[in-house]
């Protein structure tokens, strides 16, 4: 039984879980999204939280202590930068796990784990990462004159583009049956 036992063991030894675990956590800071299996993302987050909340506070003893947990130069540079800067008043919370589906060569379950506050699609930020601009409400009666007109507009464009051909060919025959036609008279008075 596992009572009281709150580290997931994930088959591994203890150091193997720790060098997993500081190697996982550098990748998700330097690319703000990773994917893997879903109880190694479960393991992750409750090893980076705690990370990145000493990264608020940006003092010579918590850069240390968050060393010694991660182990890369480059992964503490970018955690006290932006990661800090983004999370400075949120709570707590600071990655998302989203299940992604299984994986085909032993059936794992997968899961992609950001940081929260990278993601636009989720921020209501546009990709260009401007900040989107008021929410519309929407009603029941407020879209269909609208989507109507959306959906008539390029069929019109089209129905006219298509209609101006159909003339050209049109005269395009005429001009063929008038040359017959002046030639079967030519013929016929000779």
């Amino acid at each position: 039984m596992r009572h009281g036992n709150k580290t997931k063991k994930l088959g591994r030894t203890a150091e193997h879980r720790e060098a997993m675990l500081s190697n996982m956590a550098a990748s998700l800071i330097q690319h703000k999204r990773i994917e893997t299996t879903i109880q190694k993302a479960k393991a992750l987050r409750c090893y980076i939280e705690p990370l990145i909340t000493k990264a608020k506070n940006n003092t010579t003893h918590s850069r240390r202590v968050v060393f010694g947990h991660l182990q890369s130069k480059e992964a503490i540079k970018e955690l006290y930068g932006a990661v800090a800067t983004a999370v400075g008043d949120r709570p707590g919370g600071y990655v998302r796990i989203i299940r992604t589906g299984i994986r085909h060569g032993d059936a794992a379950e997968m899961a992609m784990i950001e940081l929260v506050d990278f993601n636009p699609d989720y921020n209501g930020q546009s990709k260009d990462g401007d900040a989107a601009k008021g929410k519309k409400r929407r009603t029941r009666r407020g879209g269909t004159a609208k989507a109507a007109a959306a959906v008539t507009a390029p069929v019109a464009a089209v129905g006219t583009a298509v209609a101006e051909e159909v003339e050209a060919v049109e005269e395009q025959v005429n001009d063929v049956v008038e040359e017959a036609q002046n030639t079967a008279e030519t013929k016929d008075e000779e």
